[in-house]
């Protein structure tokens, strides 16, 4: 099992914790003073009160929960977000309000799922030509219904 440092910049934040035995992600909650109103079509920086360090060749990527976006449309707008190895600054995360009520997030409420996940770095091979495949450059829903 991987190990990740991680320190409580709050004394009250809560750490990360998988739902179930086989969850990919982790539950990550909000750390607030008082509690924060997303208005519709609106964005906020939510802190978490945490900080980690990822070893070196890994990032920690924050997704949306499946339940506050069904039932609320609160989503993440870069998701999924990265955090880098080398980051070591408070991980907050960036919640929109998609729907047409404000909603309201409290101290403790799950608003994210982290992944921790392997990176493997690359170096470019500038060439003149690609090798042939068969889908070839068809992209943008090529294979059915909507093709570009």
């Amino acid at each position: 099992m991987l190990k990740v440092k991680i320190v409580r910049l709050q004394h009250n934040a809560l750490l990360p914790v998988y739902a179930t035995e086989h969850a990919a992600g982790m539950d990550i909650s909000a750390c607030l003073d008082k509690p924060l109103t997303l208005e519709p079509s609106s964005a906020a920086l939510v802190p978490t009160g945490l900080a980690i360090e990822l070893p070196e060749g890994y990032e920690a990527q924050l997704r949306p929960r499946s339940g506050l976006a069904l039932r609320h449309l609160i989503s993440l707008p870069n998701s999924p977000a990265t955090i880098d190895a080398d980051y070591r600054g408070e991980v907050k995360v960036i919640l929109v309000n998609h729907g047409r009520e404000p909603f309201t997030i409290m101290h403790g409420d799950r608003i994210a799922q982290m992944v921790v996940a392997r990176v493997e770095r690359v170096s470019f091979d500038e060439v003149s030509s690609l090798s042939s495949s068969q889908r070839g450059d068809g992209g943008f829903g090529h294979t059915g219904i909507g093709a570009v």
